[in-house]
């Protein structure tokens, strides 16, 4: 197929547009490069700089090729962030994809795959979370993603759209030569080994008086590479000319992790003492997100191949030593 993949040069998307290669697809990677890097690019895709935002160069591109799907990453991530600029988070992640959605109908695109979050469950109604449970985000990163999960399904039932919305809960590890990047950096397992490294002091817990049993956020953590894969088997169902037409799934691993945990096994992996600090709450953080992903692993027979947080965290580790300032851009 003939693929359109936004924020391709982002930590999941690159991942995402090199298994997609792999797997003898054709690629193009859309990015205005604003969190992405042109080394995570991967061979074999062409690069096209540009911003969902922009209607007319989205329509430029689309008159240029005949996608035969979309896989939209291009988003603003920082759940924290969204708390203090709700505005910045609506405008980009909701506004933007509107635009990018309103090209793919006009364009008759058949296939849409969107990179969702479980941010959307907010605090859980159970554990594990299964993808028929109550939506309701704390935060307004969360929020900014089920307006476009809403869009999707009017689209769907009204211009009969196919799409798959994937819910992520914490994507971590690296895959060969990409890795995760991000400046400022504001996930948990990065910072560790920044740590680690002797880029930073010590790591911050968030809050020690949570509802779990060390009283820290409990987190379901994914290898970045079986995010990939799933995005692959989604967007190949989406292409099948029977049902199903819309795809909703989790993608973790089942298994909680709270950050002390996270910590303590960084520690084991980089054989670094890793100071950590405790300080308050961050406003809009959930205190457990776990997933049940029986709904794709029966539908799709997707089976994640790298469970162990050591290993997803040994992952990351060893890229990270290869490239101490990142990609260096």
């Amino acid at each position: 197929m003939k693929l359109l993949v936004t924020g391709g040069a982002g930590y999941i998307g690159s991942v995402v547009a090199a298994d997609l290669i792999r797997a003898g697809h054709e690629v193009t990677v859309f990015d205005n490069l604003s969190k992405g890097h042109c080394a995570a690019v991967t061979a074999g895709a062409q690069l096209v700089r540009g911003d969902v935002a922009d209607r007319a160069a989205l329509g430029s591109l689309f008159r240029a090729n005949e996608f035969d799907g979309v896989l939209h990453f291009a988003a603003f991530i920082e759940a924290g962030e969204s708390m203090q600029l709700p505005e910045k988070y609506f405008r980009n992640n909701t506004a933007n994809a509107l635009t990018l959605l309103e090209t793919v109908l006009e364009y008759k695109v058949p296939r849409f795959v969107f990179s969702s979050t479980a941010a959307l469950y907010g605090n859980p109604d159970r554990t594990p979370i299964r993808e028929d449970d109550a939506l309701h985000p704390t935060n307004a990163y969360g929020q900014s993603k089920l307006l476009v999960e809403q869009m999707l399904e009017w689209f769907h039932r009204i211009h009969g759209l196919r799409y798959a919305s994937l819910r992520y809960f914490n994507a971590a590890g690296a895959s060969g030569e990409l890795g995760e990047d991000h400046h400022p950096e504001s996930h948990l397992i990065p910072l560790v080994l920044q740590v680690a490294l002797g880029q930073r002091e010590e790591v911050s817990i968030f809050g020690t008086d949570y509802p779990t049993p060390d009283g820290t956020c409990i987190r379901d953590y994914i290898h970045v590479g079986d995010l990939a894969s799933a995005h692959v088997l989604a967007l190949e169902a989406l292409g099948k000319q029977v049902e199903p037409e819309r795809l909703i799934y989790n993608l973790g691993n089942g298994r909680g992790f709270s950050v002390r945990e996270v910590i303590e096994a960084a520690r084991r992996v980089t054989g670094h003492a890793i100071p950590a600090v405790e300080t308050a709450r961050r406003a809009g953080d959930p205190a457990i997100l776990v997933a049940s992903s029986d709904k794709i692993r029966n539908e799709l027979n997707w089976r994640p191949r790298h469970p162990e947080l050591e290993s997803i965290i040994a992952s990351a580790w060893e890229w990270r030593r290869r490239h101490p300032e990142g990609y260096g851009e």
